[in-house]
Protein backbone atom coordinates (compact mmCIF):
# COMPACT_ATOMS: atom_id res chain seq x y z
CA UNK A 1 0.00 0.00 0.00
CA UNK A 2 0.92 3.49 -0.78
CA UNK A 3 2.20 5.99 2.45
CA UNK A 4 -1.05 7.80 3.35
CA UNK A 5 1.70 11.16 4.19
CA UNK A 6 1.58 11.05 0.08
CA UNK A 7 -2.29 11.91 0.10
CA UNK A 8 -1.65 14.67 2.14
CA UNK A 9 -0.44 18.23 0.11
CA UNK A 10 -0.71 20.13 3.35
CA UNK A 11 2.13 17.42 4.85
CA UNK A 12 4.46 18.04 2.04
CA UNK A 13 2.36 15.12 -0.01
CA UNK A 14 1.94 14.91 -3.66
CA UNK A 15 -1.76 13.17 -4.60
CA UNK A 16 -1.01 14.68 -8.07
CA UNK A 17 1.89 11.89 -8.41
CA UNK A 18 -1.24 9.33 -6.93
CA UNK A 19 -3.58 10.68 -9.79
CA UNK A 20 -1.33 10.39 -13.00
CA UNK A 21 0.02 6.87 -11.70
CA UNK A 22 -3.96 5.90 -11.23
CA UNK A 23 -4.19 7.29 -14.88
CA UNK A 24 -1.25 5.28 -16.47
CA UNK A 25 -3.08 2.08 -14.68
CA UNK A 26 -6.09 2.67 -16.41
CA UNK A 27 -7.64 2.95 -12.69
CA UNK A 28 -10.21 4.92 -11.18
CA UNK A 29 -8.52 8.27 -10.30
CA UNK A 30 -11.46 9.54 -8.23
CA UNK A 31 -10.13 6.90 -5.50
CA UNK A 32 -7.26 9.19 -4.67
CA UNK A 33 -9.65 12.22 -3.69
CA UNK A 34 -11.86 9.34 -1.83
CA UNK A 35 -8.71 8.71 0.41
CA UNK A 36 -8.27 12.45 0.68
CA UNK A 37 -11.71 12.97 1.90
CA UNK A 38 -11.85 10.15 4.17
CA UNK A 39 -8.38 10.77 5.69
CA UNK A 40 -9.23 14.47 6.53
CA UNK A 41 -12.58 12.71 8.05
CA UNK A 42 -10.42 10.16 10.28
CA UNK A 43 -7.96 13.23 11.38
CA UNK A 44 -10.44 15.48 12.63
CA UNK A 45 -11.83 12.60 14.49
CA UNK A 46 -8.76 11.55 16.26
CA UNK A 47 -8.45 15.11 16.93
CA UNK A 48 -11.86 15.92 18.66
CA UNK A 49 -10.68 12.20 20.50
CA UNK A 50 -7.09 13.70 21.83
CA UNK A 51 -9.57 17.39 23.03
CA UNK A 52 -11.64 14.80 25.23
CA UNK A 53 -8.65 12.71 26.74
CA UNK A 54 -7.35 16.16 27.38
CA UNK A 55 -10.73 17.48 29.01
CA UNK A 56 -11.05 13.93 30.76
CA UNK A 57 -7.50 14.57 32.30
CA UNK A 58 -8.72 18.29 33.17
CA UNK A 59 -11.77 17.07 34.89
CA UNK A 60 -9.80 14.25 36.69
CA UNK A 61 -7.91 17.05 38.39
CA UNK A 62 -10.57 19.01 39.08
CA UNK A 63 -12.03 15.88 40.96
CA UNK A 64 -9.13 15.25 43.00
CA UNK A 65 -8.86 19.64 43.90
CA UNK A 66 -12.38 19.34 45.36
CA UNK A 67 -11.64 16.29 47.35
CA UNK A 68 -8.46 17.74 48.81
CA UNK A 69 -10.38 20.80 49.59
CA UNK A 70 -13.11 18.14 51.13
CA UNK A 71 -15.61 19.77 49.03
CA UNK A 72 -18.47 18.44 46.80
CA UNK A 73 -17.48 16.88 43.81
CA UNK A 74 -20.69 15.31 42.39
CA UNK A 75 -20.89 17.79 39.43
CA UNK A 76 -17.15 16.98 38.61
CA UNK A 77 -17.54 13.14 38.83
CA UNK A 78 -20.59 12.99 36.72
CA UNK A 79 -18.94 14.84 34.59
CA UNK A 80 -15.38 12.37 34.07
CA UNK A 81 -17.83 10.07 33.29
CA UNK A 82 -19.65 11.61 30.53
CA UNK A 83 -16.53 12.46 28.99
CA UNK A 84 -15.37 9.27 29.67
CA UNK A 85 -18.46 7.61 28.00
CA UNK A 86 -17.78 10.39 25.04
CA UNK A 87 -14.25 9.29 24.44
CA UNK A 88 -15.57 5.49 24.43
CA UNK A 89 -17.79 6.49 21.26
CA UNK A 90 -15.35 8.62 19.69
CA UNK A 91 -12.72 5.90 19.95
CA UNK A 92 -15.15 3.91 17.94
CA UNK A 93 -15.60 6.36 15.35
CA UNK A 94 -12.43 6.84 14.84
CA UNK A 95 -11.34 2.87 14.31
CA UNK A 96 -14.24 2.88 11.95
CA UNK A 97 -12.59 6.08 10.02
CA UNK A 98 -9.27 4.72 9.82
CA UNK A 99 -10.51 1.06 8.45
CA UNK A 100 -12.29 3.27 5.78
CA UNK A 101 -8.84 5.20 4.68
CA UNK A 102 -7.29 1.46 4.53
CA UNK A 103 -9.69 -0.13 2.88
CA UNK A 104 -9.22 2.83 0.20
CA UNK A 105 -5.62 3.28 0.13
CA UNK A 106 -5.35 -0.62 -0.35
CA UNK A 107 -7.18 -0.74 -3.73
CA UNK A 108 -4.81 2.02 -4.94
CA UNK A 109 -2.05 0.59 -6.82
CA UNK A 110 1.58 1.27 -6.95
CA UNK A 111 2.95 4.20 -8.58
CA UNK A 112 3.63 3.29 -12.25
CA UNK A 113 7.36 3.92 -13.07
CA UNK A 114 8.34 6.24 -15.66
CA UNK A 115 10.28 4.07 -18.16
CA UNK A 116 6.83 1.38 -17.76
CA UNK A 117 4.81 2.11 -21.71
CA UNK A 118 1.82 3.48 -20.88
CA UNK A 119 -1.48 1.43 -23.07
CA UNK A 120 -3.73 -0.58 -21.46
CA UNK A 121 -3.43 -3.83 -24.34
CA UNK A 122 -0.67 -6.45 -23.81
CA UNK A 123 -0.13 -6.30 -27.86
CA UNK A 124 1.78 -3.21 -26.99
CA UNK A 125 4.22 -4.31 -24.40
CA UNK A 126 7.72 -2.74 -25.40
CA UNK A 127 10.04 -5.80 -26.93
CA UNK A 128 13.23 -4.61 -24.80
CA UNK A 129 15.66 -7.19 -26.60
CA UNK A 130 15.06 -10.60 -28.14
CA UNK A 131 18.35 -13.27 -28.12
CA UNK A 132 18.42 -16.78 -29.86
CA UNK A 133 17.97 -18.45 -33.13
CA UNK A 134 14.01 -19.40 -33.26
CA UNK A 135 13.72 -23.32 -34.73
CA UNK A 136 12.17 -22.75 -38.23
CA UNK A 137 13.44 -26.15 -39.72
CA UNK A 138 10.61 -29.06 -41.03
CA UNK A 139 11.88 -31.22 -37.86
CA UNK A 140 9.63 -28.80 -35.65
CA UNK A 141 6.36 -30.98 -36.22
CA UNK A 142 4.72 -31.84 -33.04
CA UNK A 143 3.59 -29.54 -30.45
CA UNK A 144 3.93 -29.89 -26.26
CA UNK A 145 0.74 -31.41 -25.91
CA UNK A 146 1.70 -34.03 -28.63
CA UNK A 147 5.10 -34.75 -27.37
CA UNK A 148 3.94 -35.34 -23.86
CA UNK A 149 1.93 -38.13 -24.89
CA UNK A 150 4.38 -39.39 -27.70
CA UNK A 151 7.35 -39.24 -25.14
CA UNK A 152 4.55 -40.94 -22.56
CA UNK A 153 6.00 -38.41 -19.47
CA UNK A 154 2.64 -37.50 -18.10
CA UNK A 155 -0.82 -38.88 -17.99
CA UNK A 156 -3.26 -36.38 -18.21
CA UNK A 157 -6.34 -38.56 -18.44
CA UNK A 158 -5.65 -40.85 -15.07
CA UNK A 159 -4.65 -36.90 -13.73
CA UNK A 160 -8.43 -35.60 -14.41
CA UNK A 161 -9.94 -38.85 -13.43
CA UNK A 162 -8.44 -38.34 -9.82
CA UNK A 163 -8.04 -34.50 -9.33
CA UNK A 164 -10.58 -33.19 -12.29
CA UNK A 165 -10.31 -31.22 -15.37
CA UNK A 166 -6.39 -30.30 -16.03
CA UNK A 167 -5.02 -32.99 -13.54
CA UNK A 168 -2.35 -35.14 -14.35
CA UNK A 169 0.35 -37.43 -13.32
CA UNK A 170 4.17 -36.77 -14.10
CA UNK A 171 5.57 -39.96 -14.87
CA UNK A 172 9.27 -41.63 -16.00
CA UNK A 173 11.28 -38.96 -17.78
CA UNK A 174 8.61 -36.31 -17.14
CA UNK A 175 9.73 -36.75 -13.44
CA UNK A 176 13.62 -37.10 -13.73
CA UNK A 177 13.39 -33.35 -16.30
CA UNK A 178 11.02 -31.73 -13.95
CA UNK A 179 13.46 -32.52 -10.62
CA UNK A 180 16.68 -31.52 -13.17
CA UNK A 181 15.27 -28.30 -13.76
CA UNK A 182 14.43 -27.72 -9.94
CA UNK A 183 18.08 -29.09 -9.09
CA UNK A 184 19.90 -26.84 -12.02
CA UNK A 185 17.77 -23.91 -10.89
CA UNK A 186 18.47 -24.17 -7.29
CA UNK A 187 21.96 -25.12 -7.84
CA UNK A 188 21.96 -21.99 -10.15
CA UNK A 189 20.77 -19.34 -7.43
CA UNK A 190 23.33 -20.46 -4.44
CA UNK A 191 25.99 -19.83 -7.31
CA UNK A 192 24.71 -16.10 -7.42
CA UNK A 193 24.41 -15.31 -3.75
CA UNK A 194 20.67 -16.49 -3.11
CA UNK A 195 19.65 -18.39 -0.13
CA UNK A 196 17.00 -22.14 -0.62
CA UNK A 197 13.93 -22.12 1.41
CA UNK A 198 11.38 -24.33 0.70
CA UNK A 199 8.47 -22.58 1.85
CA UNK A 200 4.89 -23.84 3.41
CA UNK A 201 2.31 -24.83 0.66
CA UNK A 202 -0.48 -22.46 2.83
CA UNK A 203 -0.81 -19.28 4.58
CA UNK A 204 -3.12 -17.89 6.65
CA UNK A 205 -6.32 -15.80 5.35
CA UNK A 206 -5.03 -12.31 7.57
CA UNK A 207 -1.04 -13.11 6.20
CA UNK A 208 -2.27 -14.06 2.69
CA UNK A 209 -4.64 -10.41 2.49
CA UNK A 210 -1.55 -8.89 2.96
CA UNK A 211 0.44 -9.80 0.10
CA UNK A 212 -2.53 -10.95 -2.48
CA UNK A 213 -4.60 -8.76 -4.22
CA UNK A 214 -8.57 -8.56 -3.23
CA UNK A 215 -9.51 -10.51 -6.67
CA UNK A 216 -6.79 -13.51 -6.43
CA UNK A 217 -8.49 -14.83 -3.88
CA UNK A 218 -11.66 -15.29 -6.20
CA UNK A 219 -9.88 -16.04 -9.33
CA UNK A 220 -6.58 -17.78 -8.06
CA UNK A 221 -6.56 -19.05 -4.69
CA UNK A 222 -7.77 -22.50 -3.44
CA UNK A 223 -9.18 -22.17 -0.22
CA UNK A 224 -8.35 -25.18 2.72
CA UNK A 225 -11.48 -25.23 5.58
CA UNK A 226 -10.13 -27.79 8.57
CA UNK A 227 -9.70 -27.55 11.99
CA UNK A 228 -9.45 -23.89 13.19
CA UNK A 229 -8.64 -20.76 11.54
CA UNK A 230 -9.16 -21.02 7.10
CA UNK A 231 -6.11 -21.43 4.78
CA UNK A 232 -4.79 -20.62 1.67
CA UNK A 233 -2.70 -22.80 -0.61
CA UNK A 234 -0.17 -20.53 -2.05
CA UNK A 235 -0.37 -19.76 -5.79
CA UNK A 236 3.72 -18.65 -5.77
CA UNK A 237 6.31 -18.95 -3.15
CA UNK A 238 6.86 -15.20 -3.50
CA UNK A 239 3.55 -14.79 -1.17
CA UNK A 240 5.16 -17.06 1.86
CA UNK A 241 8.53 -15.31 1.00
CA UNK A 242 6.99 -11.72 1.43
CA UNK A 243 5.82 -12.66 5.00
CA UNK A 244 9.49 -14.19 5.83
CA UNK A 245 10.47 -10.92 7.82
CA UNK A 246 6.74 -10.01 8.34
CA UNK A 247 6.52 -7.53 11.44
CA UNK A 248 10.47 -7.19 11.23
CA UNK A 249 12.98 -4.38 11.20
CA UNK A 250 16.16 -5.28 8.89
CA UNK A 251 19.14 -4.34 9.71
CA UNK A 252 20.61 -2.42 6.90
CA UNK A 253 23.99 -3.73 6.61
CA UNK A 254 22.46 -6.85 6.06
CA UNK A 255 20.85 -5.62 2.84
CA UNK A 256 20.27 -6.82 -0.12
CA UNK A 257 18.95 -10.14 0.43
CA UNK A 258 18.33 -13.05 -1.73
CA UNK A 259 16.10 -15.63 -1.53
CA UNK A 260 15.54 -18.70 -3.71
CA UNK A 261 12.11 -20.14 -3.32
CA UNK A 262 11.55 -23.28 -3.88
CA UNK A 263 7.73 -24.75 -4.14
CA UNK A 264 4.44 -26.35 -5.46
CA UNK A 265 1.95 -23.52 -6.65
CA UNK A 266 -1.28 -23.92 -6.85
CA UNK A 267 -3.98 -21.99 -8.60
CA UNK A 268 -7.78 -21.79 -9.82
CA UNK A 269 -7.19 -20.18 -13.24
CA UNK A 270 -10.63 -19.20 -12.93
CA UNK A 271 -10.21 -16.79 -15.54
CA UNK A 272 -8.14 -18.61 -17.84
CA UNK A 273 -11.02 -20.93 -19.66
CA UNK A 274 -9.93 -21.70 -23.65
CA UNK A 275 -6.33 -20.46 -23.04
CA UNK A 276 -3.74 -22.65 -23.46
CA UNK A 277 -5.36 -25.07 -21.31
CA UNK A 278 -4.31 -28.51 -23.05
CA UNK A 279 -1.17 -30.45 -21.75
CA UNK A 280 0.81 -28.97 -18.92
CA UNK A 281 1.22 -25.59 -19.80
CA UNK A 282 -1.13 -24.14 -17.86
CA UNK A 283 -2.35 -26.31 -14.90
CA UNK A 284 -3.59 -26.06 -11.13
CA UNK A 285 -0.59 -27.46 -9.50
CA UNK A 286 3.17 -26.95 -10.33
CA UNK A 287 6.44 -26.50 -9.03
CA UNK A 288 8.04 -23.60 -9.39
CA UNK A 289 11.99 -22.08 -8.36
CA UNK A 290 11.26 -17.85 -7.27
CA UNK A 291 13.88 -15.40 -7.01
CA UNK A 292 13.22 -12.85 -4.40
CA UNK A 293 14.90 -10.03 -2.95
CA UNK A 294 14.79 -6.95 -0.35
CA UNK A 295 16.88 -3.70 -1.02
CA UNK A 296 17.44 -0.58 0.69
CA UNK A 297 14.86 1.79 0.08
CA UNK A 298 18.03 4.29 -1.33
CA UNK A 299 18.32 5.54 -4.89
CA UNK A 300 18.85 2.70 -7.43
CA UNK A 301 19.42 -0.28 -5.25
CA UNK A 302 16.02 -1.84 -6.47
CA UNK A 303 16.18 -1.10 -9.53
CA UNK A 304 19.74 -2.38 -10.00
CA UNK A 305 18.28 -5.51 -8.14
CA UNK A 306 15.42 -5.70 -10.27
CA UNK A 307 17.95 -5.90 -13.73
CA UNK A 308 20.13 -7.96 -11.51
CA UNK A 309 17.23 -10.54 -11.42
CA UNK A 310 16.11 -10.55 -14.64
CA UNK A 311 19.46 -11.10 -16.08
CA UNK A 312 19.70 -14.15 -13.88
CA UNK A 313 16.51 -15.06 -15.84
CA UNK A 314 17.81 -14.74 -19.11
CA UNK A 315 21.32 -16.36 -18.03
CA UNK A 316 19.10 -19.36 -17.02
CA UNK A 317 17.34 -19.55 -20.41
CA UNK A 318 20.63 -18.74 -22.57
CA UNK A 319 21.97 -22.00 -20.51
CA UNK A 320 18.96 -24.10 -21.22
CA UNK A 321 19.67 -22.65 -24.95
CA UNK A 322 15.71 -21.57 -25.53
CA UNK A 323 15.46 -18.47 -27.92
CA UNK A 324 13.30 -15.35 -25.66
CA UNK A 325 12.26 -11.87 -25.53
CA UNK A 326 12.17 -9.74 -22.85
CA UNK A 327 9.43 -7.30 -22.82
CA UNK A 328 7.92 -4.72 -20.47
CA UNK A 329 4.59 -4.89 -19.57
CA UNK A 330 2.19 -2.00 -20.00
CA UNK A 331 0.82 0.10 -17.57
CA UNK A 332 -2.03 -1.01 -17.44
CA UNK A 333 -1.64 -4.77 -17.11
CA UNK A 334 0.54 -4.18 -14.04
CA UNK A 335 -0.56 -5.97 -10.72
CA UNK A 336 -1.26 -3.12 -8.36
CA UNK A 337 2.30 -4.40 -6.43
CA UNK A 338 4.21 -3.75 -9.09
CA UNK A 339 5.84 -0.75 -9.94
CA UNK A 340 7.15 -1.89 -12.83
CA UNK A 341 7.27 -5.34 -14.61
CA UNK A 342 8.98 -7.45 -17.28
CA UNK A 343 8.39 -10.84 -18.70
CA UNK A 344 10.94 -13.30 -20.43
CA UNK A 345 8.75 -14.65 -23.07
CA UNK A 346 10.58 -17.92 -24.60
CA UNK A 347 9.66 -19.11 -28.32
CA UNK A 348 7.08 -22.29 -28.46
CA UNK A 349 8.59 -23.14 -32.84
CA UNK A 350 5.51 -25.77 -33.14
CA UNK A 351 2.76 -23.68 -31.42
CA UNK A 352 4.56 -20.52 -33.60
CA UNK A 353 4.42 -18.23 -30.89
CA UNK A 354 6.27 -16.39 -27.58
CA UNK A 355 5.07 -18.05 -24.35
CA UNK A 356 5.70 -16.20 -20.97
CA UNK A 357 8.15 -18.22 -18.92
CA UNK A 358 9.11 -15.52 -16.36
CA UNK A 359 7.48 -12.50 -14.71
CA UNK A 360 9.88 -10.12 -12.80
CA UNK A 361 8.47 -7.15 -10.67
CA UNK A 362 9.92 -4.39 -8.83
CA UNK A 363 7.23 -3.80 -6.01
CA UNK A 364 9.49 -0.93 -4.62
CA UNK A 365 7.95 -0.65 -0.58
CA UNK A 366 4.35 -1.34 -1.62
CA UNK A 367 4.30 -4.70 -0.16
CA UNK A 368 6.97 -3.88 2.84
CA UNK A 369 4.42 -1.36 4.14
CA UNK A 370 1.80 -3.46 4.73
CA UNK A 371 3.42 -5.95 6.11
CA UNK A 372 5.53 -3.94 8.49
CA UNK A 373 9.20 -5.10 7.23
CA UNK A 374 10.91 -1.74 8.35
CA UNK A 375 14.72 -0.85 7.04
CA UNK A 376 16.75 -0.09 9.76
CA UNK A 377 15.17 1.32 13.53
CA UNK A 378 13.64 4.82 13.68
CA UNK A 379 15.99 7.85 15.21
CA UNK A 380 15.00 9.59 18.11
CA UNK A 381 12.94 12.51 16.61
CA UNK A 382 12.21 11.19 12.98
CA UNK A 383 8.61 10.93 11.84
CA UNK A 384 9.19 9.01 8.49
CA UNK A 385 9.07 5.46 8.57
CA UNK A 386 11.34 3.43 5.83
CA UNK A 387 10.98 0.40 4.58
CA UNK A 388 12.31 -2.45 2.44
CA UNK A 389 12.00 -2.41 -1.53
CA UNK A 390 10.63 -6.13 -2.50
CA UNK A 391 11.30 -7.71 -5.88
CA UNK A 392 10.06 -11.01 -7.48
CA UNK A 393 11.33 -13.15 -10.34
CA UNK A 394 10.54 -16.28 -11.95
CA UNK A 395 13.49 -18.42 -12.26
CA UNK A 396 11.15 -21.48 -13.99
CA UNK A 397 7.75 -22.38 -13.74
CA UNK A 398 8.82 -26.10 -14.26
CA UNK A 399 5.85 -27.52 -16.30
CA UNK A 400 6.07 -24.36 -18.75
CA UNK A 401 9.89 -24.64 -19.21
CA UNK A 402 9.40 -28.51 -20.02
CA UNK A 403 6.49 -27.36 -22.72
CA UNK A 404 9.47 -25.33 -24.22
CA UNK A 405 11.92 -27.57 -24.04
CA UNK A 406 9.82 -30.35 -25.52
CA UNK A 407 9.48 -28.19 -28.50
CA UNK A 408 12.44 -26.48 -29.24
CA UNK A 409 14.38 -30.43 -28.70
CA UNK A 410 12.58 -32.40 -30.73
CA UNK A 411 13.94 -34.89 -33.26
CA UNK A 412 12.18 -37.23 -35.27
CA UNK A 413 12.40 -40.14 -32.81
CA UNK A 414 12.37 -38.28 -29.40
CA UNK A 415 13.54 -35.42 -27.74
CA UNK A 416 17.19 -34.41 -27.02
CA UNK A 417 18.00 -33.15 -23.34
CA UNK A 418 19.65 -29.40 -22.83
CA UNK A 419 23.24 -30.70 -22.13
CA UNK A 420 22.86 -28.37 -18.56
CA UNK A 421 20.43 -30.68 -17.07
CA UNK A 422 22.42 -34.03 -18.18
CA UNK A 423 24.15 -34.24 -14.65
CA UNK A 424 21.05 -33.46 -12.73
CA UNK A 425 19.20 -36.50 -14.72
CA UNK A 426 21.91 -39.43 -14.02
CA UNK A 427 23.70 -38.92 -17.74
CA UNK A 428 20.44 -39.47 -19.58
CA UNK A 429 20.68 -37.32 -23.14
CA UNK A 430 17.88 -38.31 -25.17
CA UNK A 431 14.32 -39.46 -24.32
CA UNK A 432 13.30 -41.41 -27.37
CA UNK A 433 9.08 -41.39 -28.07
CA UNK A 434 7.45 -44.69 -27.47
CA UNK A 435 3.93 -43.36 -28.71
CA UNK A 436 2.65 -42.44 -32.03
CA UNK A 437 1.36 -38.99 -32.30
CA UNK A 438 -2.57 -38.93 -31.26
CA UNK A 439 -4.82 -38.93 -34.04
CA UNK A 440 -6.56 -36.35 -35.44
CA UNK A 441 -10.28 -35.81 -34.13
CA UNK A 442 -11.69 -36.95 -37.19
CA UNK A 443 -10.10 -40.28 -37.08
CA UNK A 444 -10.45 -40.90 -33.23
CA UNK A 445 -13.98 -41.03 -33.57
CA UNK A 446 -14.22 -43.47 -36.24
CA UNK A 447 -11.55 -45.20 -34.18
CA UNK A 448 -13.97 -45.37 -31.51
CA UNK A 449 -16.98 -46.22 -33.67
CA UNK A 450 -14.37 -49.09 -35.45
CA UNK A 451 -14.14 -50.40 -31.53
CA UNK A 452 -17.45 -50.30 -30.62
CA UNK A 453 -18.57 -52.51 -34.46
CA UNK A 454 -15.83 -54.91 -33.76
CA UNK A 455 -15.44 -56.44 -30.13
CA UNK A 456 -12.12 -57.94 -30.57
CA UNK A 457 -10.10 -55.60 -32.82
CA UNK A 458 -10.88 -52.29 -31.29
CA UNK A 459 -11.65 -50.31 -27.87
CA UNK A 460 -9.95 -50.72 -24.75
CA UNK A 461 -8.41 -53.96 -25.75
CA UNK A 462 -6.78 -53.12 -28.90
CA UNK A 463 -4.78 -49.99 -26.58
CA UNK A 464 -3.56 -52.50 -23.93
CA UNK A 465 -0.56 -53.67 -26.07
CA UNK A 466 0.18 -50.02 -26.97
CA UNK A 467 -0.01 -49.00 -23.21
CA UNK A 468 2.27 -52.10 -22.49
CA UNK A 469 4.93 -50.82 -24.95
CA UNK A 470 4.52 -47.40 -23.70
CA UNK A 471 6.11 -48.53 -20.53
CA UNK A 472 7.85 -50.42 -21.82
CA UNK A 473 9.47 -47.67 -23.57
CA UNK A 474 9.85 -45.21 -20.43
CA UNK A 475 10.95 -48.04 -18.34
CA UNK A 476 13.99 -48.69 -20.70
CA UNK A 477 14.73 -45.37 -20.56
CA UNK A 478 15.00 -45.14 -16.83
CA UNK A 479 17.32 -48.08 -16.68
CA UNK A 480 19.28 -46.75 -19.01
CA UNK A 481 19.88 -43.80 -16.55
CA UNK A 482 20.45 -45.72 -13.44
CA UNK A 483 22.94 -47.88 -15.21
CA UNK A 484 25.07 -44.82 -16.12
CA UNK A 485 24.58 -43.60 -12.23
CA UNK A 486 25.75 -46.73 -11.16
CA UNK A 487 28.99 -46.75 -13.49
CA UNK A 488 30.03 -43.42 -12.60
CA UNK A 489 29.29 -44.40 -8.76
CA UNK A 490 31.55 -47.37 -9.86
CA UNK A 491 34.50 -45.83 -11.35
CA UNK A 492 34.36 -43.46 -8.77
CA UNK A 493 34.79 -45.41 -6.22
CA UNK A 494 37.73 -46.51 -8.03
Amino acid sequence: MLDINLFRAEKGGNPEIIRESQRRRYAKVELVDEVIALDKEWRECQFQLDQLRKDFNKANKEVAAKKIAKQDATEEIAKVKSIDEAIKAKAVEVEEKRKEVDARVKIIGNLVHDSVPVNDDEDHNAVIRTWGEPRTDEGVKHNHVDLVHMLDIADLDRGASTAGGRGYYLKGMGVMLNQALISFGLSFLVQRQFTPLHTPFFMRKEVMAECAQLAQFDEELYKVSGEGEDKYLIATSEQPLCTYHRGEWLDPKALPLRYAGYSTCFRKEAGSHGRDTLGIFRIHQFEKVEQFAITSPNGNDSWEMHEEMLKNSEDFYQKLGLPYRVVAIVSGALNDSAAKKYDLEAWFPASKTFRELVSCSNCTDYQARRLEIRYGQKKMNETTKHYGHLLNSTLTATERTICCILETYQTETGVTVPEVLRPFMMGVDFIPFVNSPPSAPAEKKAAKAGGKKEKGGGGKKAEAPAAAAAAEGTAAAVKEAADKLATAAIDGEK
